[in-house]
């Protein structure tokens, strides 16, 4: 399937738009993939979704591993090719266990995680699965993290949910020769 969102080029961009794609490309992501092609279509929510995005990749009070494990859960949960297939690397390279990130794309719980990992992975697969977080799940991030840490840890998961849902929509590709991470869930 091809993309639904042709490809932009500063030349094709409205004033906005380049506007827009200026200030996510000089910003530390340093460029515009994913889902900023389909995302300029509406400058303003490009604006303020890279700004959420910036905050939760750059600047969170969880971990970098652990913020990795968090966005794997959203890529998995929203069955988002690209994006598991972008942030397993990341995840990696954070120092995220290979043994985790494979259980995660497989759909099924990690063993052997942290108490850390246990933390983060039960937050936010209880929000997926449940839309709700049970008293225990919230008491130990605020325990650890802190009330920020509760907030930061639902932004990571809400950001990369929107990030899922807009690549998805535009069928964003996997780069050539790259095969999908995730394979269907029963």
């Amino acid at each position: 399937m091809s993309r639904r969102f042709p490809l932009l080029t500063e030349a094709t961009m409205t004033p906005r738009q380049r506007e827009s794609y200026q200030a996510i490309v000089s910003g530390p992501r340093k460029g515009a993939t994913g889902p900023f092609n389909a995302l300029l279509r509406s400058p303003e929510v490009a604006d303020r979704v890279q700004k959420v995005g910036e905050y939760v990749r750059f600047q969170s009070v969880i971990p970098g591993p652990l913020n990795e494990m968090a966005i794997l859960i959203a890529g998995r949960f929203w069955g988002a090719q690209f994006e598991f297939w972008a942030h397993r690397r990341l995840a990696r390279t954070a120092g995220l266990p290979d043994a985790i990130i494979d259980a995660i794309a497989e759909g099924r719980r990690p063993a052997g995680m942290t108490d850390d990992q246990r933390i983060v992975y039960d937050f936010a697969s209880e929000l997926f699965r449940d839309k709700a977080v049970s008293d225990t799940a919230f008491q130990a991030v605020t325990g650890r993290f802190g009330e920020q840490g509760v907030i930061d840890l639902i932004a990571a998961v809400g950001y990369y949910s929107i990030v899922s849902m807009v690549l998805n929509v535009d069928r964003y590709p996997l780069p050539d020769g790259e095969a999908p991470p995730l394979e269907p869930l029963p």
